[in-house]
């Protein structure tokens, strides 16, 4: 069976043999394919930075900030001349924190994004279990969860490229995307997250999410917790 549900709680209610897809399209999804394609690996660290120089010093690493063109970050821009064997520990709020807490339950766990929604489905259709895509979505002020276009959408690229028995909701998602195909660049600019992100001038990171079926990388949690090619 495939699954379409929303962040933590949504991840919490899936078995243990499930294989479990995390999206979050701006930006850690979209960070997480462009480094991986580009050879490098990384750590998702969860929640915010507090500790994570210490443990990326001791992994032989680079600490990404929050959102930086000139320095390694969450933004995807930041991470187009990472150099092949490059070892990122990538601190998100949302992201991050779901593949953190997916290790601790599921069988495997992927990382997808726009980019390589279709790859991931192409792997995910030899595996002999259930499936459950997570859509990340952002967060109110309160913490709360705000539901997010993006992540709808990644989710439904991954499932519309999947056969298999669908849960309602999974087959909404995969409907939404197919709508929405020949429109992500308008629909996600417009989007509450992609306008806060060209706001802020980062116009270049909705471009590269949006840019759909371009990366053949499906980033999978390793042994270590760390996202690798497969």
């Amino acid at each position: 069976m495939i699954r379409c549900d929303w962040a933590q709680p949504g991840l919490e209610s899936i078995g243990g043999d499930a294989a479990v897809v995390i999206v979050d399209v701006f930006s850690f999804g979209t960070a997480v394919t462009l480094a991986i394609e580009r050879g490098a690996s990384v750590y998702p660290w969860p929640g915010a930075a507090a500790g994570a120089a210490d443990f990326a010093r001791r992994q032989n690493a680079t600490l990404c900030t929050d959102r930086s063109r000139t320095t390694f970050s969450l933004s995807p821009e930041s991470l187009l001349d990472i150099e092949k064997g490059t070892r990122l520990v990538l601190p998100s709020l949302n992201g991050a924190s779901l593949v953190a807490a997916a290790t601790r339950i599921a069988r495997a766990v992927v990382v997808a994004s726009l980019r390589n929604a279709p790859a991931v489905a192409r792997w995910l259709s030899a595996w002999d279990g259930d499936v459950a895509v997570i859509a990340a979505g952002e967060r109110w002020p309160d913490g709360t969860t705000r539901f997010a276009i993006e992540d709808w959408l990644g989710a439904g690229a991954v499932i519309a490229s999947l056969g298999g028995a669908q849960s309602s909701e999974a087959r909404l998602a995969a409907a939404a995307f197919a709508a929405s195909r020949f429109h992500l660049a308008p629909i996600l600019s417009e989007s509450v997250s992609g306008r806060e992100l060209v706001s802020r001038g980062f116009a270049a990171d909705v471009a590269l999410a949006v840019d759909y079926d371009s990366s053949s990388v499906v980033p999978v949690v390793d042994r270590d917790g760390w996202l690798v090619a497969t």
